[in-house]
């Protein structure tokens, strides 16, 4: 008389983890991009609250001012996050580097915002340093 066994093989149960292994890889690594472009958004959120000093200075001057000072601004270190080391702004540009706690990926990167003007409106254009990637800069930062 033959015995019946019920549950799973050994190699059912390889399969299954080897397919568990390779859902969470794939999690993790989306997961670390989101958590690098969420650092990234910080710098994008601290460069918003500039552009409105630098803007009111120009509709008031007619030029842009040469650093942060002339802008009514905190010195560039002082403008900082969790994930931004500094901002610095010079003749009407930002310049957003990361830093402190940011992911190494985006250590030392930098996001730039520079103004161009349009019949007396200023328009803001996102760039970004070479080497820090697109997928984690702002939709408006991707070109």
């Amino acid at each position: 008389m033959k015995s019946q066994h019920s549950g799973f093989t050994l190699i059912e149960l390889m399969i299954v983890v080897a397919i568990i292994a390779i859902l969470a890889a794939i999690a993790i690594a989306q997961y670390q991009d989101y958590a690098i472009r969420a650092q990234v958004s910080e710098g994008a959120s601290l460069a918003d609250g500039v552009k409105s000093s630098i803007a009111e200075y120009y509709q008031n001057l007619g030029r842009f001012g040469t650093d942060n000072q002339s802008f009514g601004l905190a010195t560039p270190v002082s403008i900082s996050g969790r994930y931004v080391s500094q901002l610095d702004a010079s003749n009407g540009i930002i310049d957003v580097t990361f830093g402190g706690t940011s992911h190494a990926n985006i250590q030392g990167q930098h996001l730039i915002f520079s103004p161009i003007i349009h019949t007396g409106s200023i328009e803001w254009v996102c760039n970004r340093s070479n080497t820090l990637s697109e997928k984690y800069v702002p939709p408006i930062c991707r070109h």
